[in-house]
């Protein structure tokens, strides 16, 4: 292979016009020969540049609105060919085919067309055929053709030719970024013709995303990482804009997307609510008239876990609620906004970063989650299950309150985002004690009930925070013995799914201490 390749002719190609005037201008500028197609052609030549239209190359006008246009050998051929072969160069001898030195093509707009809800029809007729086969054609031909898919790379590209061509190392390296582009692009038309068909297990599932950011590292020190967005224009850590502190790590990342996810499912008109999340796991969550007054609430329930944690808001961060954060080390605060109030209160915390974005994710929104296990990875439906106060049903002959029902639901709402088994203590609308994570429920409850007992002596309070509290379950009580212990821990209500085999003996546990206990009828494991 030639290490260092001149270019003498480009094929530009381009849906997205960014950049493109001063790339062309720079190539024209070196002496090389532009042919183009569409508007692309028209854009530069507006610019004042000499351009060829793919016409004038192929001998064929572009037809059937412009479906047919580089699908030709003298492009393919102008592509493809072996530049030191003695048999393609005389093929592109007898059929006059020109070589391309370098191609630049970004595909037609289609995962930007589904993202605006475009229509069947617009969808399909932005699926790009021709920009597709050139790339290919482009990235394998790799010895003796310069492939660019991203206006980003238009720099590096003049950066190369400056020293009079393309290095190999370079081309190898557009070759790979093609073939991600190619794949990713495959993937995304997948997709969505599963979705639309309403296709729930395809014969082959593609997923793919853009690289946003290397990290440091992985969970670990010695595990390398990188963070990749999906480009769905979901609200969220993916989206968000960093306004201060270091880089963000796998583990903040990780975090900061579960304190977020939770914290939407409070809706903002109805009031402010902040969670706070350690290792994935709800550590505080409550509700409050203001962002200071949730913010200290859900500090409460777990003072030494909230240490070194992350912040979720579900309404921009003030200033009143800023300077309460700044009070013990924080590793994120994420919300959808921020005042310069705040934001300056900050500053003074280098470490601490601080995510706005421009909303919240909607929780009701569908999608997929997917894990990798040994030798093929799990796919599943996101889980937006949603459970209102018409959705209970009322088991005991005890009914709740109306303000016992509130702290249930709220309890319900978090323990959806907590993994199981899951046991969550809500009191006027604050957690009290988060159990999570244990290889039995009844452990849960204990765990969750001792954390509410020790910050009740933390705060100087004469008893266990979970005195009176309303208790939620992620899934059914198998036994009596996990309500049983919710009870002994001071709780007056229970929200759990049922649909155990036991539900009867349950419920007349339930009775004989006194509680009232609501079923959902849906689970919310979370692994």
């Amino acid at each position: 292979m030639t290490d260092l390749v001149p270019v003498k002719r480009a094929l530009l190609s381009v849906s997205d016009k960014g950049g493109l005037i001063e790339l062309g201008q720079a190539l024209a500028a070196k002496g090389v020969d532009l042919v183009s197609t569409g508007g692309t052609a028209k854009a530069l030549r507006e610019a004042g540049l000499a351009v060829k239209d793919v016409a004038e190359l192929t001998g064929f006008p572009e037809m059937m609105d412009g479906r047919v246009k580089t699908l030709h050998p003298m492009v393919h051929g102008g592509l493809l060919a072996l530049r030191e072969d003695q048999g393609h160069l005389g093929s592109m001898a007898e059929h006059g085919i020109l070589p391309i030195d370098l191609l630049v093509v970004n595909l037609y707009p289609f995962e930007a067309t589904v993202a605006k809800g475009g229509d069947y029809d617009d969808c399909v007729e932005n699926i790009d055929i021709g920009g597709p086969a050139m790339l290919r054609a482009a990235a394998k031909n790799h010895a003796y053709v310069t492939v660019i898919t991203d206006p980003e790379d238009y720099a590096p590209l003049l950066a190369q030719l400056e020293q009079g061509g393309t290095t190999l190392r370079f081309r190898q390296e557009c070759a790979a970024n093609t073939y991600a582009r190619t794949a990713a692009y495959d993937a995304a038309v997948s997709a969505w013709f599963a979705k639309t068909l309403e296709i729930e297990a395809p014969r082959r599932r593609a997923f793919a995303g853009t690289l946003a950011q290397t990290l440091r590292y992985g969970e670990n020190p010695h595990q390398s990482a990188a963070f990749y967005t999906e480009g769905t224009g979901r609200q969220g850590v993916a989206t968000a804009v960093q306004h201060q502190g270091k880089e963000l790590s796998y583990n903040n990342i990780n975090d900061t997307d579960a304190a977020f996810e939770l914290v939407a499912e409070f809706d903002p008109t109805e009031g402010a609510a902040c969670a706070i999340i350690k290792h994935a796991n709800p550590c505080g969550v409550a509700k409050g008239k203001t962002l200071l007054e949730a913010y200290k609430a859900a500090f409460d329930c777990d003072r030494t876990s909230a240490f070194g944690g992350i912040v979720a808001l579900n309404q921009p961060l003030d200033a009143e609620t800023a300077q309460e954060i700044t009070g013990i080390f924080t590793e994120v605060v994420i919300a959808p906004g921020a005042s310069d109030e705040a934001k300056a209160i900050f500053a003074a915390k280098k470490n601490l970063r601080l995510l706005t974005t421009e909303g919240l994710p909607n929780v009701r929104d569908g999608g997929l989650t997917f894990r990798q296990v040994a030798g093929g990875f799990l796919v599943q439906d996101k889980d937006n299950g949603f459970v209102g106060l018409d959705d209970l049903k009322v088991v005991t002959k005890k009914a709740p309150t109306a303000d016992q029902m509130a702290d249930l639901l709220l309890a319900w709402k978090i323990a959806k985002h907590v993994k199981s088994n899951a046991i969550v203590y809500v009191k006027d609308g604050a957690t009290v004690g988060v159990g999570a994570g244990q290889m039995s429920r009844v452990d849960s409850a204990l765990i969750a009930a001792k954390k509410a007992e020790r910050m009740a002596e933390a705060l100087g309070l004469p008893q266990p925070l979970t005195i009176g509290s309303a208790v939620a379950s992620d899934a059914f009580f198998p036994f009596p013995d996990g309500l049983m212990e919710a009870a002994a821990a001071g709780a007056t209500c229970v929200i759990q799914p049922g649909g155990s085999m036991r539900d009867a003996e349950v419920i007349a546990a339930a009775d004989e201490a006194g509680l009232a206990m609501v079923f959902t009828g849906m689970r919310h494991f979370r692994h």
